[in-house]
């Protein structure tokens, strides 16, 4: 039994999801890994299913109905996580834009101390290749406005590479995660930080993806704007 979790979410990802799979599964680390699936229409789950015999007791699917939303797919892959022994768990996309070699870094960082660690960045060592110009500037004022609003020290703010410790996850009252899109990795982030838990954020190169479509959209970019100033007058507990 692995102390490791690594959940994925998964919508159309037929391209990238097999791929990652055997990624995940050739590292020095023995992770196991959970597919959250929203009833994706390309046959994303029956490719994952199709592996879980050879990867039997390490590869898990949970399949939902419908594109429910990125924090919600994570919170329920938070919630399987909890009832079951990991210490650690971790969030990471699909698409290759995070490296599966950093898990390792991630999880070192855990156990050096760390309570949530974050794939960063906006750090020194971290950088991000084959966005457009325009797109990287957006996603940097987007983590400086996050900063400037909810005096968050957190460098990369809108991150969604990262790895939690237990306690981190079992202290926070998912009922109160009110954001599903863009402002659920932000508003996870603020409430581990008032919870008074140490975040740590580790420098790692982010890389468009190469194959399958981006699910960013207009309105999860709304979504982040004004979701800040909402968690900004939140009280947490």
């Amino acid at each position: 039994m692995s102390d490791s979790l690594v959940i994925i979410p998964t919508y159309n990802e037929k391209e990238n999801v097999e791929r990652m799979i055997r990624k995940v599964f050739s590292l020095s680390f023995p992770f196991h890994l959970l597919i959250v699936d929203d009833g994706s229409p390309d046959g994303t789950a029956a490719i994952v299913k199709k592996l879980i015999p050879e990867f039997s007791g390490r590869l898990f699917i949970e399949e939902r109905k419908g594109k429910l939303g990125l924090g919600t797919a994570y919170i329920h892959g938070f919630e399987w996580a909890l009832k079951r022994s990991y210490e650690t768990v971790f969030e990471m996309d699909c698409d290759f834009s995070h490296n599966p070699d950093d898990l390792i870094r991630l999880r070192e960082a855990c156990i050096s101390g760390a309570d949530l660690a974050i794939g960063s960045r906006y750090v020194k060592g971290g950088k991000i290749e084959n966005w457009p110009r325009g797109r990287v500037l957006m996603s940097y004022f987007a983590s400086v406005y996050v900063r400037m609003v909810l005096w968050l020290p957190i460098h990369d703010t809108t991150a969604g590479f990262k790895c939690y410790q237990r306690k981190v996850l079992e202290r926070i009252d998912f009922d109160e995660i009110k954001f599903i899109g863009y402002a659920f990795q932000i508003e996870m982030k603020y409430t581990a930080y008032k919870l008074g838990f140490k975040i740590v954020e580790v420098p790692i190169t982010f890389t468009d993806r190469t194959v399958g479509e981006s699910k960013m959209s207009k309105g999860i970019f709304k979504e982040a704007f004004w979701g800040v100033l909402q968690m900004r007058f939140k009280k947490i507990k």
